[in-house]
């Protein structure tokens, strides 16, 4: 699956990358990361579109008179985490860090890019979208929102991600749902605080919300139809400042993923009932804010089977993985997905460090891998 090419430029892809992963910016901060890829991009002929919601690209490359046109998307945006990894090349700005392999992303599809800018091996438009704000915030909600496939249409968008403790050049793929829809409640609990050594004068938030933390289980465990996947974990638990003083509120926050309308439908309901019932059992009220992040990454069948016989013909089907379950984890490339047909797969890393940890690392080996399945994909997808 290799192009030779791109094999014989893997010194610069991971220099490309090692530079990335040094200048780590976060949701919509990523100037100076947009500013080195379209740099990049316009050297080697693309038409440069900057700006789009803010810090993103899409970059045109168009060859021949063939009518169909193809999307791929990398995404930008670091995390808010303080590397670890003691690295030559570790993030230079502090509490930021590229800790879910962004700046791999990003490097493979400009590997690819430069190699298909002068091979040309294809007939029709070409549209690399680099994204920013994938984690929480969902950049990708907006540039649709912003008529990202209106100004740059595409019959089918693309995007992968890296998975570390698979198999190196392992593809993982899925049709239908691929990754779960996010949400987060916010639930307030308002009762009355006092000293605490007379807790019978208060309306005591913390039991209350303490005991709230416990009955949110039984949403998953005995509302939800087992047949249902369904992930609900209370993140966080702020209350008072002092032991001797009963506060007046107590504040959790709730991580809900979901695979189906029905299921995201009913623990909406749920939670908000569950946490206003629970607290007037308790004399208080609770004040409910439910926000829905991403929708299911939901992959098109034909669109998948064809990355997916891409990888067949050009890896081999000993890496080559059917998932039959979909990641609990949350992609905001759903809203892309929602706009036009695609597919999101994963790319095995070899062993290493969990996503999202400060010791995380991309693993580079992969880089000729990533970018050269970007080519193949392209060179049948856009056949001359």
């Amino acid at each position: 699956m290799i192009v030779a090419e791109i094999k014989e430029s893997e010194p610069d892809l991971t220099a490309i990358r090692r530079h990335l992963h040094t200048r780590p910016e976060l949701a919509f901060e990523e100037h100076e990361t947009s500013a080195f890829i379209a740099k990049h991009l316009e050297d080697w002929g693309y038409q440069v579109t900057r700006g789009v919601a803010g810090t993103g690209i899409v970059a045109t490359l168009r060859n021949g008179n063939g009518p169909r046109s193809l999307g791929l998307r990398a995404d930008m945006d670091a995390l808010p985490i303080q590397e670890e990894t003691g690295l030559a090349y570790a993030s230079a700005n502090p509490g930021k860090m590229h800790a879910c392999g962004h700046d791999g992303h990003m490097a493979m599809l400009l590997g690819a890019a430069r190699y298909l800018s002068k091979a040309r091996p294809f007939n029709g438009t070409l549209h690399l979208i680099f994204q920013p704000a994938e984690e929480d915030i969902s950049g990708a909600k907006r540039m649709v929102e912003e008529g990202l496939f209106e100004q740059f249409p595409c019959d089918a968008v693309f995007a992968l991600h890296n998975m570390p403790n698979v198999p190196l050049g392992h593809f993982l793929f899925k049709t239908g749902p691929m990754m779960a829809a996010s949400d987060v409640a916010t639930i307030t609990m308002r009762g009355a605080g006092g000293h605490a050594a007379t807790p019978h004068l208060t309306a005591d938030p913390i039991l209350a919300a303490a005991t709230l933390v416990v009955a949110l289980q039984s949403i998953v465990s005995r509302n939800r139809d087992p047949q249902e996947p369904a992930v609900l974990s209370v993140g966080t638990f702020h209350a008072g400042t002092v032991s001797n003083v009963i506060p007046d509120e107590a504040q959790l926050t709730v991580d809900v993923r979901t695979f189906s309308a029905a299921t995201r439908d009913l623990i909406e309901q749920r939670v908000t009932r569950l946490a206003k019932m629970q607290a007037e059992s308790f004399g208080l009220t609770a004040d409910v804010n439910y926000e829905r992040f991403y929708p299911v990454t939901v992959n098109a069948p034909e669109p998948t089977q064809f990355a997916r016989d891409i990888a067949l013909k050009w890896a081999g089907a000993d890496k080559i993985t059917d998932l039959e379950r979909p990641f609990s984890y949350s992609e905001d490339f759903a809203y892309m997905l929602q706009a036009r047909p695609g597919s999101y797969f994963m790319l095995g890393m070899g062993d290493g460090h969990k996503l999202h940890t400060s010791r995380y690392n991309f693993n580079d080996d992969a880089l000729v891998i990533g970018a050269s399945f970007w080519v193949r994909l392209v060179e049948d997808y856009l056949r001359p």
